[in-house]
This record gives structure tokens, sequence and C-alpha cells, in this order.
């Protein structure tokens, strides 16, 4: 019995290891792509939320779409914004903003590549923007 137990512990270490070394580490454009996804999604929550103070609808919108040149725009604007100081689902969702711009600015310089830079396109939902191509 313990000689099955020893080669069944070896061969889920093998495999985990198989796993590990086969896991390709996340590029640049994996991180930007999901940052950018995180927070559209935080805030789309945000505007739809009842608790939040009247002043994040005042907010410049959030649409971002890292495949466009006006996002490096929209982020800074965001960040910007001088109200809501108080909210702190907003600071939180400038923080992320702030974090995804130097990731564009800084470590992603390189490796992306911006497809458009329809400024327009980052003002509406990018639900309704897929549904309307």
């Amino acid at each position: 019995k313990i000689p099955t137990m020893k080669m069944l512990l070896s061969l889920i270490a093998l495999l985990s290891a198989a796993l590990i070394a086969s896991a390709a580490p996340p590029t640049c454009y994996s991180r930007v792509l999901s940052l950018s996804k995180e927070i559209t999604e935080s805030f789309k929550e945000l505007q739809t939320s009842k608790d939040v103070d009247s002043c994040v609808e005042t907010l410049p919108r959030l649409y971002l779409d890292i495949h466009n040149y006006c996002v490096l725009a929209k982020l800074r604007d965001f960040v910007a914004y001088p109200r809501c100081d108080t909210v702190l689902e907003v600071n939180e969702l400038k923080e992320k903003a702030r974090s995804l711009y130097t990731i564009l600015i800084s470590y992603c310089r390189r490796d992306l590549v911006f497809l458009t830079d329809d400024c327009n396109a980052l003002e509406i939902p990018i639900e309704r923007s897929i549904n309307e191509s």
C-alpha cells in the first residue's frame, strides 16, 4: 500500500510540475486587457448602484478599449476628475485607472498597437458598440 501511495504522490508532483512549466506567464497585453475589463465593469456597477453619492452621475464616462489611442486621455481625465473624492468606490476606481495608465505608458509601451484613435468610440458603452457592428 505504501509504494502505491508514494507512486501516486510522485505522479501528482510530476503533473503539477508539468502544469506549472507549461503555463505561460501573463503578458503585458493580457494584463492590460484584463485590468481594462475590470475597470469598465466596476464603473458600470458604480453607475447602477443605488447606494452611491449623487456625484457619481457626473463622472466622466469610462468605457475602455485598449486598442484605441484615446484611452490614454480618457484615463488621465478620469483620474484627474476633481469631484467625488469622498466616495471610496470612486477613489478605488481612480487608483485602478492610474495603474492601467502607468502600465500602458511605461511597461507596455512597446508591446501595444493602437488600432484606432476614435475618441467618440469611448463615449458609448461597449455592449452597444459591439451590437451595432
